[in-house]
């Protein structure tokens, strides 16, 4: 079950869909969805769906509202083609941390103001590059976000990079739980080993998972990389995060 609407933020409108169990009935737990770099599409509908039937509220927001509505990559091409690609790297070049943290705000008042989400704590789940952004939602909010979650994410802590989250997951206070592709070339080993000391150096409560043979974006079944294993391993995983925090 899902319906779209429509968020008010500080840049514009962020158009969004939300995802419940068919049949629920009462507010749920509520989940933020960030897509990775693809957008708003089929299979991610899918995942959050799949999300929502455990019993959560889950909230996807299409992250490049500032440029374009809806789904961004057109049916037939991938956001691997090379004619699509500078499109979306310059609509992420627009998702700066204040531009996210603007963001965060917005999602957190619709939450608030939804009938289908319970109050209180809420995970966060984000993919590829907005793995970064589930960890600085954490951060932005520690006493409101209980769980956050990243799937082959990229470039979490880049030596040198003031705007990399490997900087601000000190002040994460809830669970995280990270599980990275072993043949991901965006996430080399020694920025996995830059964030896992970043989070026990702060006392974070996390796990870091190697899922091994994988490829980055195994788990957008539109991509090449897609594992059918480790995407279900993927599910498992953040069932249980969610279950156990939420």
């Amino acid at each position: 079950m899902s319906r779209a609407l429509d968020i008010p933020a500080a840049d514009g409108t962020i158009d969004a869909h939300l995802f419940t169990p068919a049949g629920a009935e009462g507010p749920l737990p509520a989940v933020v969805l960030f897509t990775d770099i693809g957008g708003l599409r089929p299979c991610y509908h899918e995942k959050a769906q799949r999300i929502a039937d455990n019993g959560y509220a889950v909230l996807m927001p299409n992250v490049y509202y500032r440029d374009a509505r809806g789904v961004v990559v057109p049916e037939g091409k991938s956001f691997r083609d090379p004619d699509v690609r500078p499109t979306l790297f310059g609509y992420a070049a627009h998702l700066t941390p204040e531009a996210q943290s603007r963001d965060f705000a917005a999602l957190l008042g619709c939450l608030d103001g939804e009938p289908e989400f319970a109050a209180g704590k809420i995970g966060v789940v984000g993919y590829c590059m907005t793995g970064a952004f589930a960890l600085r939602m954490a951060a932005d909010y520690p006493d409101r976000v209980a769980a956050a979650a990243g799937f082959h994410s990229a470039r979490l802590a880049e030596a040198g990079d003031p705007a990399s989250p490997v900087n601000v997951v000190n002040r994460i206070q809830g669970r995280v739980y990270l599980g990275h592709a072993d043949q991901d070339e965006l996430l080399p080993a020694e920025q996995i080993a830059r964030m896992d000391e970043a989070l026990a150096a702060a006392g974070v409560h996390f796990i870091t998972e190697l899922y091994r043979g994988a490829a980055h974006g195994f788990t957008a079944k539109d991509a090449p990389s897609y594992d059918a294993a480790t995407d279900a391993l993927h599910h498992r995983r953040l069932a249980m995060l969610l279950e156990e925090t939420l």
